[in-house]
């Protein structure tokens, strides 16, 4: 939700008044950066101290806005190669302290002339280790932020930002997902087809897959069982993508076909939550999420600990303590958080299906959880064999 004026000066010394409004009362107060205009959307953080362009184009953060906890974002500018999508997806961006010139060899533009171009409206210059605080002892929540030189007053801009949808019972995902089916080939020779139904995926999910020799077939958030199985495929993939996963019964009963049928399947982020509503587990919506590339899971099936990178506000609401009976066989929990011990993965016992809650494919990221998408390959290779 982003009304938006260009803004006619890029540094900030030059740039319009801004004020950021949080839907408990409290107010920050800083300058334009990016956009000038009005948006609402979810306040959340990311601890990542790098990725920031993989950030902005993540389908995932629709109608949300990032406060980004590294006190000095921009320095390596805009380039044509990292975007996740085709566009910026977060509502709204917050930073501390943006860098004035980008410096690095592959910068085409500031990361302010994007969000600028975009349309993109974000506030500088502001306490951002405060409001990171205060997001986590009272929650994620809706939030506004307001720049130009005639601002409303306080209680006009709260109101305005009660006013806004709430992330919880949201339904995002058609919204953000490719309208039209279209193909990854697979990178060297074809080993494999897997049918991947976009919740909101990232464009470096299929390039992991094309590099393990995997032709991967895009398909709608809407795609039905039968579009799903007309590529003939050898896997199934469900993607990451934005809003509350209790909203999704349509993937859910896709998701709950591949699994009668047995086809090898993999989800991701998003598809986590799917999987773990097909079971029959329930979700739910955490205080303040999980964002960044520094996030610690444990791998239960291997005792590995990885260093992963999230982003998301649900979780799965599954047993960490036993082996869990379900309609399509036994499951398990097979990754944890270690900082709060939430969900971060399922595996089925009798059929050849697992999910993650993170981003194995690791854009931006750390490559711990790489083995993932091998995992992958194998359960096709096994149902093949």
């Amino acid at each position: 939700m982003t009304t938006s004026i260009q803004g006619t000066a890029s540094r900030r010394h030059k740039a319009a008044p801004a004020v950021l409004v949080l839907e408990d009362g409290r107010i920050f107060r800083g300058r334009a950066y990016g956009a000038v205009g009005v948006t609402f959307g979810e306040a959340v953080f990311s601890t990542g101290m790098t990725g920031y362009q993989e950030t902005l184009t993540d389908p995932s953060y629709h109608r949300q806005v990032v406060v980004m906890t590294a006190p000095h974002v921009g320095n390596t500018g805009v380039n044509d190669e990292d975007p996740e999508s085709k566009q910026i997806w977060v509502a709204g961006y917050v930073v501390r302290d943006p860098a004035r010139v980008p410096s690095n060899w592959r910068a085409k533009r500031s990361l302010d002339e994007e969000l600028r171009h975009q349309g993109v409206v974000g506030i500088s210059g502001i306490d951002t280790r405060a409001l990171t605080r205060h997001l986590r002892e009272r929650g994620a929540m809706r939030v506004g932020i307001f720049s130009g030189n005639a601002l409303p007053d306080e209680g006009t801009m709260l109101a305005e930002v009660r006013q806004a949808p709430e992330m919880k019972g949201a339904d995002l995902s058609a919204e953000v997902a490719t309208k039209e089916a279209y193909v990854v080939p697979a990178i060297g020779e074809k080993k494999f087809t897997v049918a991947a139904v976009d919740l909101g995926i990232k464009g470096m999910t299929p390039h992991r897959m094309a590099e393990r020799g995997i032709e991967v077939h895009v398909l709608p958030a809407t795609a039905s069982v039968e579009d799903v199985y007309a590529v003939n495929p050898d896997g199934v993939f469900f993607s990451n993508g934005p809003g509350d996963p209790a909203t999704a019964d349509h993937p859910v009963s896709v998701m709950q076909a591949v699994l009668e049928r047995g086809t090898p399947l993999f989800g991701i982020c998003f598809g986590n939550q799917i999987l773990g509503r097909a079971l029959g587990f329930g979700t739910y919506k955490l205080k303040y999420g999980h964002r960044g590339i520094n996030q610690p899971v444990q791998d239960r099936t291997t005792g590995k600990v990885e260093v992963t990178a999230h982003n998301h506000g649900f979780a799965v609401d599954a047993p960490t303590d036993k082996v869990s009976d379900t309609p399509y066989g036994r499951a398990e929990v097979s990754h944890v958080c270690l900082n709060d011990n939430v969900v971060e993965g399922l595996h089925l016992l009798d059929r050849p299906a697992f999910s993650v809650q993170y981003h194995p494919e690791a854009a931006a990221g750390p490559h711990d959880a790489a083995y993932l998408f091998d995992r992958f390959v194998s359960l096709m290779e096994g149902q093949r064999a």
